[in-house]
């Protein structure tokens, strides 16, 4: 029986236990909040990240934090009543970058107009997902790959979580290489690494999220941590103003935004399938034919809150991988999005607080969670070559390439053609050799 007719039936039981299921799902509200506060420590850098990229387009920054944090808050609530999945989504890193540096930046076209393309994108989100397009593209991914990906996901944190700590530095000869070990900010990320471990290993409740706030803390008096100027400062829906419902749709259209609305569309398309297997992977959400159950809820949440966040005044929203240090820490329902949501409208009122935590501390939840997902290559058949090279593709390429949709179209393109070319075509699905030849005509068109 669907959730939503099963809480009506049962009235008489807590209004968290009718709206989230907690005991059916093997959790408990207290879990839930931290699993919720978790995922929001170690993602609220968006509301500071976004605006610094977003403002360099003429936007004023103040205003691009309120539409941050409203935007975050309203997608993340809408994925939790929709589908009672522990998913957060705020503004994509990466797409934003491309909406400033590339379409503002170097296309020059007026920020109305770029949002009225982000909004032209959701748009077409919302029909893909009617049509359960984007649900049969979740469906027909191996499971393989859908291993991979979750894996994959975890290298990629782990290595967004290292460059933050300042462990692993850029490298014009190298690459990369080791950063400063002696580096304040880098020693207090490699403390709390430590400490995290620790609480993890000693099965602390909530030991992420503890390990965030004790290096937090420890911060201060490295001098790495800035105390805060305040507890409490009052918002000011004024600021919001400037970018508030200041898209320009029809500007958009006129100028036949084809490519830009293709790019927002295709990069968080395939960041979001990808983040949705990966942390349903291994959260425990998927089924017993590797299928995610109301996947075309979670992909619709998705595209709403795209359309919403252009309305808002920030590029394409998106569901966040760091989702993924909440379900570490317990979250497996709605609730947990609830408390994301409630994180980020909070943070208007005490943003002093919330600035204060500096990339030391929620640096080691990243690596942690990193190397919590890298477990899930054990249901991957490495002893069979056309299971592990596009497995094994797809998860060396998301780091390495610092892309997640790349990763994704390598092992797309690789696992038909080579159980193809080893006879064994008929084991993939016919949606599987489209997105191989979509993927490779993508990158004939990007290049």
């Amino acid at each position: 029986m669907d959730q939503t007719l099963r809480a009506a039936a049962s009235p008489s039981e807590p209004l968290l236990e009718r709206l989230f299921h907690l005991e059916e799902a093997g959790t408990t509200w207290k879990r839930e909040v931290v699993g919720g506060l978790t995922t929001f420590m170690t993602m609220a850098y968006i509301i500071f990240v976004n605006p610094s990229l977003v403002s360099t387009t003429g936007m004023p920054f103040e205003a691009v934090v309120m539409a941050t944090i409203f935007s975050a808050a309203f997608a993340t609530l809408l994925m939790a009543f929709l589908t009672n999945y522990p998913f957060a989504l705020a503004p994509g890193m990466g797409l934003n970058a491309y909406f400033a540096f590339t379409v503002v930046g170097s296309m020059g076209i007026p920020w109305q107009t770029a949002l009225g393309a982000v909004f032209l994108s959701g748009a077409v989100f919302v029909i893909l997902t009617l049509s359960r397009v984007r649900e049969m593209i979740i469906d027909a991914v191996p499971m393989t790959l859908k291993k991979a990906i979750g894996a994959g996901i975890g290298l990629f944190i782990a290595l967004i979580g290292l460059s933050n700590a300042g462990i692993v530095v850029a490298n014009p000869d190298t690459m990369v290489a080791l950063g400063t070990l002696a580096d304040p900010h880098t020693l207090l990320a490699i403390i709390g690494l430590a400490v995290t471990g620790l609480l993890l290993a000693r099965r602390v409740p909530g030991a992420i999220l503890v390990g965030i706030l004790v290096t937090t803390v420890i911060g201060i008096f490295m001098g790495v941590t800035p105390r805060p100027e305040g507890l409490f400062r009052w918002p000011s829906l004024a600021t919001w103003a400037p970018v508030l419902g200041q898209l320009d749709i029809m500007g958009a259209v006129r100028l036949g935004f084809l490519e830009i609305i293709f790019a927002f569309l295709f990069v968080d398309l395939f960041d979001t399938v990808g983040t949705l297997i990966g942390v349903s992977s291994q959260g425990g959400f998927l089924d017993e034919k590797g299928n995610l159950p109301r996947a075309n809820r979670a992909l619709m949440a998705d595209a709403v809150g795209t359309m919403a966040g252009a309305v808002f005044g920030t590029p394409a929203v998106t569901s966040y991988v760091e989702s993924a240090s909440g379900v570490a820490a317990g979250a497996r329902t709605g609730l947990a999005g609830v408390v994301v949501a409630a994180g980020f409208l909070l943070s208007l009122f005490f943003m002093p607080i919330i600035a204060i935590v500096p990339a030391a501390a929620t640096a080691p939840a990243l690596v942690v969670v990193g190397a919590m997902m890298i477990r899930q290559v054990e249901g991957i058949r490495w002893e069979e070559i056309s299971e592990a090279l596009p497995a094994f593709i797809t998860i060396v390429a998301m780091p390495f390439t610092y892309s997640i949709a790349t990763g994704i179209a390598l092992g797309f393109i690789l696992y038909p053609f080579l159980k193809l070319v080893m006879g064994k075509g008929r084991e993939v699905h016919w949606l599987t050799y489209l997105l191989g030849v979509l993927f490779i005509l993508r990158f004939v068109f990007l290049s």
